[in-house]
């Protein structure tokens, strides 16, 4: 089957794309949290941004793996012995997972290279979903959109070096505004998805988005090892306690459109966690943060933080008005801007 790779690929290329994502209680999708957490019913919002990755298969060299990048150096290894701790590890990890060699893997992201937007992650599922496309050309059953995301996951995590949640593939294979609950039991499926925003009401919403790069990468598995390092050794167990209820209070409020109480909870929980870890937000990142609530939003970072993007939720006016001050702000770093928010309700794309 092997040899078959480029061959089909010769024939057809393939094309697929997925969005990222802004979340509020994440960390709670890893199951180092959510499983003695789960009494407490843990949860996680995310929004899937229109800022898509997008994975294009190429036939290349047999017996080896190329993967290009935006943002990082182009690289190419025979695939038995392809780095899975490099850079575009997690690329290699999937070629290896599906046997794939003979092929080129070009990956174009909408979003700054590590910009805490599960970028890397929607890449995974993209490629995912692009190695099934190839794998029906071989009278193999496509996987569904539940098993990519979780395929996308299980790899992802057994190569990242650090827990990882799930949440960034769901987004990235589902789209639109949900929230996603963690039972923890095998008594129940191994998540719950709750739609906060239908579809109809998408455009509206986002008038009350705001999303900004501080024009540094983030590096999400240093925050993260702590978190989870804090938690395993029994500290700030009661603060994790808080964010759940943070989070299920901003669910509440954004599910009867109570802007002003959401941006309570954001703020809140962006408190909670600069008391556990200080450096969840740069020095660009506690301005921004500062300055949203002084205009009556809330805002939080992306991600595990430590850079990349920060979001902000508030009345149109609010926001309109957060919108220009920012703007000044991030116009003194390199780097710095702000970022189309518009939310993206496709999910996972098969282009080709």
């Amino acid at each position: 089957m092997a040899s078959d790779w480029k061959k089909i690929l010769e024939q057809q290329s393939v094309e697929t794309s997925a969005p990222c994502r802004i979340d509020m209680g994440g960390t709670l999708d890893i199951s180092t949290f959510y499983y003695p957490l789960r009494h407490l019913k843990p949860c996680t919002v995310n929004m899937a941004i229109d800022l898509r990755t997008r994975v294009r298969l190429f036939p290349y060299r047999r017996g080896t793996v190329k993967v290009s990048s935006k943002g990082f150096e182009t690289t190419e290894y025979p695939l038995e012995i392809a780095p899975f701790d490099h850079p575009l590890g997690l690329m290699f990890a999937i070629a290896a997972n599906f046997r794939a060699e003979g092929v080129h893997i070009d990956i174009d992201s909408q979003s700054p290279p590590r910009s805490a937007l599960g970028g890397s992650s929607a890449a995974g599922v993209a490629l995912v979903a692009a190695f099934s496309k190839v794998l029906e050309q071989m009278a193999v059953k496509p996987l569904s959109r539940q098993k990519i995301a979780l395929l996308a996951h299980i790899i992802e995590a057994s190569v990242a070096g650090v827990p990882c949640g799930l949440q960034d593939q769901l987004a990235a294979v589902c789209g639109g505004v949900n929230a996603w609950y963690w039972p923890g039991s095998l008594q129940e499926p191994l998540f719950r998805k709750r739609t906060i925003v239908g579809k109809p009401s998408l455009k509206d919403f986002e008038k009350h988005l705001l999303l900004a790069y501080c024009g540094v990468p983030h590096e999400s598995r240093d925050v993260n090892r702590k978190w989870v390092q804090q938690f395993l050794s029994g500290k700030h167990r009661g603060l994790w306690a808080e964010i759940i209820v943070c989070t299920q209070e901003f669910i509440k409020a954004l599910a009867t459109r109570n802007i002003n109480q959401a941006c309570s909870c954001m703020n809140r929980e962006t408190a909670i966690r600069r008391k556990m870890t200080p450096e969840v937000l740069d020095e660009m990142g506690v301005a921004l943060v500062e300055v949203a609530m002084e205009n009556n939003c809330g805002a939080r970072f992306t991600g595990a933080g430590g850079g990349g993007c920060i979001w902000a939720l508030g009345d149109i006016e609010a926001v309109d008005k957060l919108k220009r001050t920012w703007e000044v702000m991030l116009s003194t770093k390199e780097g710095a801007c702000l970022l189309d928010a518009k939310i993206d309700s496709r999910g996972l794309i098969w282009h080709s």
